[in-house]
């Protein structure tokens, strides 16, 4: 951009790399930081920064946690019984805004898709099986997104996992296809999780 200072062309390219922020976003995001007082503006870098140090990867479901094991997996009074698998952290804010589920998570870190070249062996599914090797967990709820990777990942896991006899289920009706499960209300949620399907 030839037209603003090099610092601020340089903001506004750091804008445009988050998800949903298009050009002309980016500029009125770069030029209300410009407007902040330097308090406000750090106290925003710390925030990023504090993120990127403390936020690792729970070492039993995968979620994003700055305490191992997370808040899900620690919590006494959940259910061992039944498994929710997700595809991103972000999705267990939904499930979770439904108050309809009191089990367990696991994170896969993404979801199948052979034509961008996630193959399982990239997704969390080795421990995955551990933890259902286990004997503990009856049912596994497959809560992966209603698009076509979402689905791919879905049929996959129904097939590795029915064999050990454990029930298999999908989210029923409630959530769009082609949605993704972040931008769900709780109404829809709650109906998708009780009208979940045997896969």
């Amino acid at each position: 951009m030839g037209d603003v200072a090099e610092p601020v062309s340089r903001l506004i390219d750091q804008f445009k790399k988050l998800p949903g922020i298009g050009a002309k976003s980016a500029q009125r995001l770069a030029f209300f930081v410009l407007k902040m007082d330097s308090a406000d503006a750090g106290q925003i870098a710390e925030a990023i920064l504090e993120v990127k140090r403390s936020i690792r990867c729970c070492s039993i479901c995968n979620n994003l946690t700055d305490v191992d094991p997370c808040q899900y997996c620690s919590l006494p009074s959940r259910s061992d019984k039944s498994l929710c698998i997700v595809e991103e952290s972000n999705n267990i804010l939904a499930v979770e805004r439904t108050h309809a589920f009191n089990g367990r998570y696991h994170v896969l870190m993404g979801s199948l898709s052979p034509l961008k070249g996630i193959t399982p062996d990239q997704l969390t599914m080795t421990s995955l099986l551990r933890r259902l090797e286990s004997g503990i967990v009856e049912e596994v709820i497959v809560a992966t997104n209603p698009n076509v990777e979402g689905e791919t990942t879905a049929l996959y896991l129904s097939r590795l996992i029915k064999p050990m006899g454990i029930r298999v289920t999908r989210l029923g009706l409630g959530l769009p296809v082609g949605g993704d499960l972040e931008y769900a209300d709780e109404v829809t949620m709650t109906k998708a999780l009780e009208g979940r399907r045997e896969l």
